[in-house]
């Protein structure tokens, strides 16, 4: 079959390096700004971005990704897709397309890595169910775009150089990547937005463009990069039937003119990333030939329909929805303005597994941590306050009002890993 080499010198090589993020940019000053100052140290060799994506990889939330669901839920095959292979999938995809076309790699590997630290166990089913109890709860939307830039605004925390807990602190170029990752690409060409906005006023997914060039990589990216992994873990789980096997076949042949048994997600990559290097210029912007945007909308189609629909995956959506559900429920009856502590303090006995965690994420992230009493009663009942004495990051819950503590016990839920939410509903169902 012939194939596309990114290397082909009738593509389009360093052709984005002109307007590439980095000093030569206007946009520079903006693009490395943080919230807060962060501290130097002597003689390190790393970038702004650089920096932001070491502090992604050591961050809780980017570890917990290996135990959540990508498509097929809590997998127990070793060679299925989970989400943090999809992150690198999508780090490898971007590198590959910002190297050629000449923008920042530190940039791209930044933004892919922590894109989807936000999302909720069970995948995009989890993000639905916690998005009906957002809505009915605080009348917000969940999406996980939006709490991923929760996450490494305010809940992912690594040590300062003084061994204090802090919050990840990362750049506005890396902030705006994250958060601004979704949305359809399409046949569409997409290009990078001109200003500066508080991306905190975001209201819903798909709003805006990407701040940078190197964003809108990774928007794409994000696109493709799960296509062909798909289907190459559905025919291995033995999901699709001989009559869908023959269809995606045809789309196949009818677009690339090969056989099934000549694709695989290699071969899909790389077409991929060759159209859209030889189709793109900051000119004409991101963008895919009509042969390929064509191609990619018909397979999300029959991804949908045959593999994202499968009658196995909709059994175990229900099974999610009670899990998400029964611990949201135990979780947010505990409170009560005055005692909530002790409630949740006494929950222990029936779920000491789910009441601990919770607890400790209550006086990491809550006003909880600031009370005299709160420390006392956790040492008279032999609890382990976890980076009580050694946190600085800023309180998020003041539990003075319920929908801070709804809130608290959503972003706890959302933060969890499959393995261990079912854990927790194991310990909730077991007398």
């Amino acid at each position: 079959m012939p194939r596309c080499s990114i290397f082909d010198k009738t593509m389009n090589k360093n052709s984005f390096t002109n307007v590439k993020m980095d000093k030569n940019n206007p946009k520079w000053s903006n693009a490395i700004k943080r919230q807060m100052s962060l501290y130097i140290r002597e003689n390190d060799v790393r970038s702004d971005f650089t920096r932001d994506y070491n502090r992604i990889l050591h961050c809780a939330a980017y570890s917990r990704l290996k135990h959540k669901t990508q498509v097929f839920f809590a997998t127990r095959n070793d060679h299925i897709c989970t989400r943090i292979e999809h992150v690198n999938h999508v780090a490898a995809v971007s590198y590959s397309i910002a190297n050629f076309l000449g923008l920042n790699t530190e940039l791209t590997n930044a933004i892919a890595l922590g894109h989807d630290l936000g999302h909720a166990p069970f995948g995009h089913a989890g993000g639905l169910i916690l998005n009906a109890i957002t809505k009915k709860e605080l009348k917000l939307k969940f999406w996980h775009e939006y709490n991923s830039l929760h996450f490494v605004d305010n809940i992912e925390t690594l040590p300062n150089e003084k061994d204090k807990q802090k919050n990840l602190n990362l750049t506005y170029a890396v902030r705006d990547g994250i958060v601004a990752h979704c949305g359809e690409v399409k046949s569409g060409k997409i290009f990078p937005r001109d200003k500066v906005i508080n991306l905190l006023a975001i209201k819903s997914p798909g709003q805006i463009q990407p701040y940078t060039w190197e964003g809108c990589v990774v928007k794409v990216a994000d696109k493709i990069s799960y296509l062909g992994r798909d289907i190459e873990d559905a025919r291995l789980l033995k999901i699709l039937t001989p009559s869908q096997t023959n269809n995606l076949e045809k789309i196949l042949n009818n677009t690339l003119g090969v056989k099934l048994g000549q694709i695989n997600n290699t071969i899909l990559i790389h077409n991929f990333i060759a159209d859209l290097c030889k189709s793109s210029s900051p000119y004409e912007g991101l963008r895919f030939s009509k042969k390929y945007a064509d191609f990619i909308e018909d397979v999300k189609i029959f991804n949908d329909k045959n593999i994202y629909n499968h009658e196995r995956l909709s059994i175990y959506k229900e099974y999610a929805k009670l899990i998400i559900n029964s611990v949201f429920t135990i979780l947010n009856d505990l409170y009560d303005k005055q005692t909530t502590y002790e409630k949740v303090l006494n929950q222990q006995d029936y779920t000491p597994i789910l009441a601990t965690f919770f607890l400790n994420w209550l006086l990491k992230f809550s006003d909880l941590r600031k009370s005299a009493r709160v420390k006392k009663k956790s040492l008279k009942k032999g609890i382990k306050i976890r980076n009580v004495k050694i946190c600085s990051n800023k309180i998020i819950y003041f539990l003075n009002r319920k929908s801070d503590y709804t809130k608290a016990v959503i972003d706890f839920i959302s933060g969890m890993s499959d393995s261990f939410a079912i854990k927790v509903f194991n310990e909730i169902t077991s007398f």
